[in-house]
């Protein structure tokens, strides 16, 4: 009875752990999203769907060298660095960090080279674009920055300094950028405004970020003591674990830009501007999951290396639960209203995408869903088996979009999309259950999928006799979202880790504390 106790009350801990610092997260990410969706819009709007397309396409081949030239390393501190930090082994812990550091920055000049070399080749041959080449060069000198930027963080997530990795890579970066954007343009820079301040934002998060592990994180710069046959035994361990993810990088860089390249090589730099407006929007969708991911995978790791098998099935479910129960309202009014946040955002030269972000949405959906079920694959080292997963993926995905991007266009890319998403799911539930003996369902899940009915067909009747513009809009999602509260309600839909983390939120609202405090001083 006692070591129940004590597992529930270990399990408590990491569910407001988790749910805290997903608040400072999600303020950071709702001020990423507003910076990200400005700067996208700015460029889309003011410059046209060619000039998008054609910064769309020089992102994608930057994260291509990026995937590639990383050799996995980014993942691998992400696992190792946390491993051996529950095992108190700080040594090895700055050998990952150093070892790591060295590797990226002298590949990364390396994929820099490349790229600049290359960089006509990829625009002329490959894209028919002869503009894209000056976006490449530019980002090409980039890439060390990007790189190194990315170990600093790294290493913050793996020290589950959550906030302070929010606060650079999501508000930062993308404020960097958008005020780089606006001043570059105000001074006439015209399409080169779009690449210097990507390339500005760039630096300011590898300062940033270094500069944040330097006072954060100090013992990983200090003098380092391990023996060279266990430096060489860490290289072998890391190299083990991450060399596939070299091609799970490169394949998982390729996942959101597959369609890019194929309408981008088939049909031009405006249909891929217009597709990646689509994408942006369903984007939303990984909201949520990007809220507790970055802390979920530290967590379980740490819980992993000391046998905490239990509380890694009650995170698992309960995390899986919240992005269903958020995740659920927000799919249901894309795809009722896709041309509203379509006009919204980007204007009515962008209505094509309408179709192709209802495809997208169920894609980014079924995604937000699977996203624990690779960070529980990667718990137990199968690095091995998300790359094969993520290679059957990007195949079907590629094989697709040559078979219906020809005929459909942009939404034959977007229903291949779809499909590819929908079989990636069902591979991964059935590799957790087996490799995990997890299942990510509880019985409640089926009471929040209950809820969204009554809620749905209300919407639809209403919908027939009330003109769409933004205000009605507001309105009628405003009273789907609070029939469906009331419904997960009436249906019993939450458990009692729901309502004690509903506790400590009415515990920490400001009108709580004032009365806490007032009592505390009237006794």
């Amino acid at each position: 009875m006692m070591e129940k106790e004590l597992k529930q009350e270990e399990l408590n801990h990491s569910l407001k752990l988790m749910f805290k610092t997903s608040l400072f997260v999600f303020l950071g990410i709702i001020l990423s999203k507003v910076f990200t969706y400005l700067y996208r819009i700015i460029i889309a709007r003011d410059f046209g769907p060619e000039t998008y397309g054609l910064f769309s396409l020089a992102i994608m081949v930057l994260s291509w060298f990026i995937s590639f030239f990383s050799f996995g390393l980014y993942e691998g501190v992400l696992r190792f660095v946390p491993l051996y930090r529950g095992k108190k082994k700080i040594n090895n812990v700055k050998y990952i960090f150093k070892f790591s550091f060295v590797v990226l920055f002298s590949s990364s000049i390396i994929s820099a080279i490349f790229l600049f070399l290359f960089s006509d080749f990829i625009s002329i041959n490959i894209f028919h674009n002869v503009n894209l080449i000056i976006f490449l060069k530019i980002l090409s000198l980039s890439l060390p920055f990007f790189s190194l930027a990315y170990v600093f963080l790294a290493i913050l997530q793996a020290y589950e300094k959550i906030k302070i990795h929010s606060l650079i890579s999501d508000v930062l970066f993308n404020f960097i950028n958008l005020i780089s954007l606006v001043v570059l343009v105000f001074i006439g820079l015209k399409i080169n405004a779009i690449i210097f301040s990507y390339f500005i934002g760039l630096i300011g998060i590898f300062l940033i970020s270094f500069l944040f592990c330097k006072k954060k994180i100090p013992e990983i710069f200090t003098k380092l003591k391990l023996k060279i046959n266990l430096r060489k035994k860490l290289r072998k361990e890391i190299f083990s674990y991450s060399w596939p993810l070299v091609f799970l990088g490169l394949i998982t860089g390729l996942l959101p830009s597959v369609d890019s390249f194929v309408i981008g090589y088939l049909r031009g730099a405006s249909d891929v501007g217009i597709y990646s407006a689509a994408i942006l929007i369903s984007g939303f969708m990984l909201f949520i999951p990007s809220l507790f991911i970055r802390l979920f995978f530290p967590l379980i790791m740490r819980e992993f290396s000391e046998k905490n098998l239990d509380i890694i099935k009650e995170l698992s479910k309960q995390v899986q639960k919240w992005i269903l129960i958020v995740n659920l309202p927000l799919f249901v009014l894309m795809i009722i209203f896709p041309g509203a946040f379509i006009n919204l955002l980007f204007g009515a030269q962008y209505m094509a995408a309408e179709t192709p972000l209802r495809f997208l949405t169920i894609a980014f959906f079924l995604s937000s869903l699977s996203m624990l079920f690779s960070s529980l694959i990667s718990m137990v080292g199968k690095s091995k088996l998300i790359l094969l997963d993520m290679a059957i993926f990007s195949f079907s995905n590629l094989i697709l979009d040559v078979i219906f991007v020809p005929k459909y266009g942009i939404s034959g890319a977007a229903f291949a999309t779809m499909i590819s998403y929908a079989i990636l799911t069902l591979i991964f539930f059935f590799q957790v259950k087996h490799y995990t003996s997890i299942t990510l369902l509880r019985r409640k899940m089926i009471s929040v999928f209950l809820s969204i009915i009554p809620p749905t067909l209300l919407l639809l009747y209403i919908k027939r006799f009330i003109p769409i513009n933004i205000t009605t809009i507001i309105l009628e999602g405003s009273f789907f979202v609070l029939v469906y509260i009331l419904f997960i309600f009436i249906t019993k839909g939450l458990d009692r880790n729901d309502f004690m983390i509903l506790k400590s939120i009415k515990r920490n609202l400001p009108l709580s504390k004032f009365k806490q405090y007032t009592k505390k001083r009237s006794g």
